[in-house]
């Protein structure tokens, strides 16, 4: 299926199927998964994280419960490499380390990694769907650093601007569907997009395969 949407390989023209908020302010203010679904964007979109990735060195992809599992997955079947999941508290039936972080919403949460889980100085890719106060990948990055590992990077389908995720750019290789700069970049950081509003449900679904 070629979506009527789609513009230069460039333009990042998946990011206009992106689902807006439906359900109200307890939940995030959009949804890329619509992206996920449709094998035309998602394998656009890898295919820009990891050309954007190609000068960075890591040894294991770590994606964030829950959404970040999808990318982060993803993007290391892309690259040869392993990934490991960093998960909410409780979830995992091993040994963990955990820490305390606020999420996007301001509410308190725990986050769990396995223990141990990689040797010392370990190259670990941080990936997450979204990051938008970066309080949670501030808790990945100290569950990381716990363990010795180096944190080789961050990705997200898009990464606002504010001062913690400034300190992230000026301190780690950080990449993102969202170019800084672009307008996608000015619009993720005000919370809407002006493709909300010509935004189609079925501009998202995925080909049918008959036989």
């Amino acid at each position: 299926m070629t979506l009527a949407t789609k513009g230069p390989r460039d333009d990042r023209w998946y990011l206009n199927i992106m689902s807006p908020n439906t359900k109200g302010s307890k939940f995030a203010w959009l949804d890329p998964t619509s992206i996920y679904i449709n094998a035309e964007a998602f394998n656009d979109l890898l295919g820009d994280l990891i050309t954007d990735l190609s000068d960075v060195e890591f040894d294991v992809v770590a994606g964030l419960d829950a959404m970040g599992f999808v990318l982060g997955a993803a993007l290391a079947g892309r690259r040869g490499v392993g990934f490991l999941p960093i998960r909410k508290a409780g979830k995992l039936c091993v040994n963990t380390d955990k820490v305390s972080f606020d999420n996007y919403s301001g509410r308190t949460q725990d986050m769990e990694m396995r223990l141990p889980a990689f040797a010392p100085n370990t190259r670990v890719l941080l990936v997450d769907q979204w990051i938008e106060t970066g309080g949670t990948m501030d808790g990945a990055v100290r569950l990381v650093k716990r363990q010795k590992g180096v944190v080789a990077g961050m990705v997200a389908v898009a990464i606002e601007e504010n001062d913690r995720t400034t300190e992230y750019r000026a301190n780690y290789p950080c990449v993102s569907a969202v170019v800084p700069g672009s307008r996608w970049q000015k619009e993720c950081n005000s919370q809407t997009l002006s493709s909300f509003k010509s935004y189609k449900p079925n501009a998202a679904f995925p080909q049918t395969r008959r036989q």
